[in-house]
């Protein structure tokens, strides 16, 4: 598979490494990981979760309950790094509804649904 790019912004890695205790370089590895596990799956996010259109650089999905923990047992990930992995997808969540005047709204989807956010399809 190419390289795949992830849809989270700088700031919000080094944000999340920090408040996480992972090193910048290891949780940057670790969302192109999850990115390249999630773009893999898009079909079935498509499919099965309500999507929300973000900025141009992430289409988000909201998920059951437990998603993260499922991600991160088949990336081999420990408690920490999917703590930050995690983080930073609802961050840049976040910070969308922020960018889209949204903000209410999606700190309100994130208090009954996790969130995972992918880069979308080059076209």
């Amino acid at each position: 598979m190419p390289d795949v790019t992830h849809p989270i912004e700088g700031q919000i890695v080094v944000l999340a490494g920090a408040q996480a205790s992972v090193p910048l370089s290891t949780l940057s590895e670790l969302i192109e990981r999850t990115q390249r596990h999630l773009v893999e799956r898009r079909a079935t996010y498509e499919r099965r979760f309500e999507r929300i259109d973000g900025t141009d650089d992430a289409v988000f999905y909201l998920v059951d309950d437990g998603r993260w923990e499922t991600i991160g047992e088949a990336l081999g990930f420990d408690g920490r790094e999917l703590d930050a992995v995690r983080r930073t997808h609802e961050s840049q969540f976040q910070r969308a509804g922020r960018r889209l005047d949204r903000d209410e709204e999606f700190e309100t989807a994130l208090e009954v649904r996790d969130v995972v956010a992918i880069a979308p399809p080059v076209r």
